[in-house]
């Protein structure tokens, strides 16, 4: 089953590279297995290509430099063609559920200064409503996470500290916490829940990606994609 997840992953970032990508651009680079998978599909396609690239975590810098992908700091001014990234859950609408790897607020910033997402997933990641298989991560200040715990508790959900492998608090490059939301139900409507966590004192940023994505390719172990685009808005 590993084995078929890695090959999906690597067909749809094949895909999304040779269709998408055009050397020289300006693209940010999400973060995680799927992020490393487009970054390795660049780096064997454009083997000389100057790209300009900005990444969503530290991680993901030092990965890319490491196949030899230029990856810079942010700049006030910046602007992306092009984002490429996974995700933890795909919606028929291409809502999202992000942050399992603990870069969410620096993702989300990326995908809002791109004007293109394009999120690239395997099918285990496509559900009917969010928070149907993945918990809602919520980045929050360390000061304030009991506040938050007790706050997300009255709105129905079981908080999970996220804890690293040493079992002390998981820390993002920010240097906050993140606490993982399980629903006691699928979020039916992500653009308002993110409304209300987004308000609550501490919260930094949700998990929730709503409006951003406007293309995911699916790939499959046999090595076939799919592309889904961003229904049209209803007209009046």
């Amino acid at each position: 089953m590993v084995d078929d997840l890695a090959r999906a992953k690597v067909a749809a970032a094949r895909h999304a590279v040779e269709r998408y990508v055009r050397p020289g651009e300006r693209i940010a680079l999400g973060h995680g297995s799927t992020a490393n998978e487009a970054i390795r599909a660049l780096a064997a396609r454009f083997p000389k290509s100057p790209f300009d690239c900005v990444a969503a975590s530290r991680a993901t810098e030092e990965f890319a430099r490491s196949l030899g992908v230029p990856v810079r700091p942010l700049r006030g001014d910046d602007r992306f063609r092009l984002m490429l990234d996974g995700a933890d859950e795909v919606s028929p609408s291409l809502d999202l559920t992000k942050g399992g790897g603990g870069a969410l607020l620096r993702e989300k910033l990326l995908a809002r200064l791109s004007d293109e997402l394009v999120i690239l997933v395997d099918p285990t990641k496509l559900v009917s409503s969010l928070g149907e298989r993945h918990r809602i991560p919520l980045e929050v200040v360390p000061f304030a996470r009991s506040a938050v715990e007790h706050a997300v508790a009255r709105r129905g959900y079981r908080a999970h500290l996220r804890r690293s492998p040493d079992g002390r608090p998981f820390h993002t490059d920010n240097g906050n916490e993140i606490l993982d939301l399980a629903p006691s139900r699928p979020i039916t409507d992500p653009a308002a829940e993110d409304r209300a966590l987004s308000d609550l004192t501490g919260v930094v940023e949700t998990g929730l990606f709503v409006g951003l994505a406007r293309r995911v390719v699916v790939g499959y172990p046999d090595g076939h994609v799919e592309e889904r685009e961003r229904p049209p808005l209803p007209t009046s």
